[in-house]
């Protein structure tokens, strides 16, 4: 896989939908427009090929706005996986997750890490003002925003799209975990694909950004972000078939599962029924990578339960996504001080220590 860098526009490109940038471009595309500040925004957009709002917006604001003007700040956009967006599939059969195979995943050895690499190379030489990498949910979610260290600049960034902010150390390999070692990073979460909110939300984001001096360092007043800390990743036991609502099969999961995206859950909410299968149907694990299934959920008495109170997020219908990733991620709230900094796979300190219940403050 090799990748291709470019300091214009190829023509026709901004007329092109996702599903067809694979007629004009040869696979991951790192794109460089010059604007008057030279310290470049990085942009992000297609790693998942079902993932289409990034690109909507990067089209739509150069069509708009700048396609006769030049830009306020240079602008470098990763264009990611064009064959999977052909087919509009978050990745195929035969590829890896493109935002699992950035540098400190387990992939860096494959062709797409290895090209990861040389774009994780160049954006150190860009010296980015912020790394933004632009995704959608296939479940109900809020837009929110997502960073990978606990500093004033990381929490400013994030809230220029969001008071939802959510802190997470893994998966690995991801862009915004990678990249946050050389400049402020975020992930945006955009809601569902195609929705036209989610779009012009990010379109406003990217313009901020663009229009920016610089990135203010100064500490962000802690009423205006709710801050999220992503403890458990769960997924579907492979042997274990699935489905949702009222059918036949071995784990019947709520018709409605993904309306309890971004809900305080109390203990004993159910996610589904059961019926056969493996006796733990849902796995669980920390960020260390532990198993701590039994300490969010209880399998008896045919249903699937919580045991403490908890948060999910990403909880979706989609049963390739579910097989391809995850079921959802579980989360808790955390209050944090201007003056400390969490990053990678440091403790929590003290003071930014879980809630008893979610979204209430500790004493």
């Amino acid at each position: 896989m090799k990748l291709t860098e470019l300091d214009h526009l190829p023509p026709g490109l901004l007329e092109r939908p996702a599903s067809a940038l694979h007629h004009a471009l040869d696979g991951p595309t790192l794109i460089h427009l010059q604007g008057k500040n030279p310290q470049p925004l990085f942009v992000t957009v297609i790693q998942h090929g079902n993932e289409i709002t990034g690109w909507e917006a990067v089209r739509r604001l150069l069509k708009s706005h700048y396609e006769f003007d030049q830009l306020p700040r240079s602008l470098s956009i990763l264009i990611g996986n064009t064959r999977a967006a052909k087919h509009r599939l978050r990745r195929l059969d035969d590829q890896l997750d493109f935002n699992r195979c950035w540098p400190g995943g387990k992939h860096d050895d494959s062709d797409v890490g290895k090209l990861f690499q040389q774009v994780t190379d160049r954006v150190r030489e860009l010296a980015p003002i912020a790394a933004i990498d632009i995704h959608n949910n296939t479940g109900l979610n809020p837009h929110y925003a997502a960073i990978n260290r606990i500093r004033p600049e990381f929490l400013r960034l994030a809230s220029y799209f969001s008071s939802k902010v959510v802190y997470f150390t893994m998966p690995l390999g991801t862009q915004s975990l990678s990249l946050s070692k050389i400049c402020p990073a975020t992930t945006l979460e955009c809601g569902q694909a195609g929705e036209v909110h989610g779009t012009d939300h990010s379109i406003g984001y990217l313009e901020t950004l663009m229009n920016l001096d610089e990135l203010s360092r100064a500490p962000v007043n802690k009423d205006d972000v709710h801050l999220f800390h992503m403890v458990a990743t769960v997924r579907v036991h492979d042997d274990a078939l699935f489905g949702f609502g009222n059918v036949p099969t071995e784990v019947a999961f709520r018709e409605n599962l993904d309306v309890l995206n971004f809900q305080e859950l109390p203990t004993g909410i159910s996610f589904g029924n059961i019926d056969g299968g493996p006796a733990q149907p849902l796995i669980a694990t920390d960020v260390d990578g532990l198993d701590v299934t039994d300490q969010y959920f209880r399998f008896d008495g045919g249903q699937i339960e919580t045991i403490r109170p908890t948060m999910p997020s990403m909880l979706t219908l989609d049963r390739r996504v579910i097989q391809q990733d995850c079921l959802c991620y579980l989360m808790e709230r955390i209050h944090f001080e201007d003056h400390i900094e969490v990053t990678d796979h440091e403790p929590l300190p003290e003071s930014m220590r879980r809630s008893d219940r979610p979204g209430e403050p500790t004493a």
